[in-house]
């Protein structure tokens, strides 16, 4: 019997926030998932003889580290990954995400407590913006990648091999929060983009770290092939199927956005954008985000 992978989540960050909660849906035995769009409720086994992987995604991994949840989890027989998104420190991008080197921090225990083949390296999203500067109002550009050398250069001491990349969505919800506090995020034109990805490509070879793209498509297939970037899969089953063996499908996840070049595997996610709201408050981030006075170790099971 093939079993499942859970996604925990591309909707909220459930490591930073939401641990309580997931463990106790764990005891449960199931996770009942809202479907963002109809609202239908849906029962997601999640005892361990149905569960092959459980993926976890955040931009800070130390309230799961220090909890001890994932001792816990692996205690249980689960076996886990990780999508770990370290992109360089701008407050006003990133409002509620703890420094990089904190984050560095993080990714050095994760590494050494689950090994290095078990952890993706996300910087996501790439973002050039203009925003207004001093009294004068003038217009300056800017971008988040001035840690991007740094964060890779200790991703590779650590052992990591893959980096998941793309640029920032534009999406009209993000243009309006953006717009709010003075910022006008820029969508690049291909060229720049191109090469962009080839000097980010040119710094990871050397590295050891393939660079991959995140629903990029029409970039990916601009880019010269000397470049050796790939489409990148967030939930990897063939590499789950290395590591923890195959008795899982390796089907594409239509409901993702496969003509993008999303290639994840096929997986459950069991976060809500409304039940679980993200505290981090990222300016680009497609969600809902929460409350900036979110509790953080908020842990009762949604009603």
């Amino acid at each position: 019997m093939q079993r499942i992978v859970i996604s925990a989540s591309r909707r909220t960050d459930i490591p930073a926030f939401y641990m309580p909660w997931f463990m106790q849906q764990i005891e449960q035995g199931f996770f009942d998932v809202r479907h963002p769009f109809s609202g239908k409720s849906t029962r997601v086994p999640n005892k361990v003889d149905r569960i092959h992987t459980i993926v976890f995604w955040s931009k800070n991994f130390g309230p799961f580290l220090e909890g001890g949840h994932g001792r816990q989890l692996v205690e249980r027989g689960y076996n886990l990954f990780f999508n770990f998104t370290i992109n360089s420190s701008h407050p006003h991008l990133e409002p509620g995400v703890p420094s990089t080197g904190v984050r560095l921090e993080q990714l050095a225990e994760l590494v050494d407590r689950f090994g290095p083949e078990a952890v993706h390296w996300r910087f996501d999203p790439i973002c050039f913006y203009e925003h207004a500067s001093g009294e004068q109002g003038h217009i300056k550009e800017g971008d988040n990648l001035d840690q991007f050398a740094w964060i890779a250069r200790q991703a590779a001491l650590l052992g990591i091999q893959t980096c998941i990349a793309s640029f920032v969505d534009l999406y009209q919800k993000v243009r309006r929060r953006s717009a709010q506090v003075g910022i006008t995020f820029i969508d690049p034109p291909l060229g720049r983009k191109i090469n962009q990805i080839v000097s980010m490509t040119r710094l990871l070879r050397p590295l050891g770290i393939q660079l991959q793209l995140c629903c990029e498509q029409a970039l990916l297939t601009a880019l010269p092939p000397e470049a050796a970037v790939v489409g990148a899969a967030c939930i990897p089953n063939h590499k789950l199927a290395m590591l923890y063996g195959d008795d899982l499908s390796l089907a594409r996840d239509t409901g993702q956005r496969v003509a993008s070049g999303c290639g994840c595997r096929v997986s459950r996610d069991i976060g809500s954008y409304q039940l679980h709201p993200c505290p981090h408050r990222c300016l680009f981030c497609y969600a809902n985000p929460g409350s900036p006075t979110a509790d953080q170790g908020v842990g009762e099971a949604p009603a």
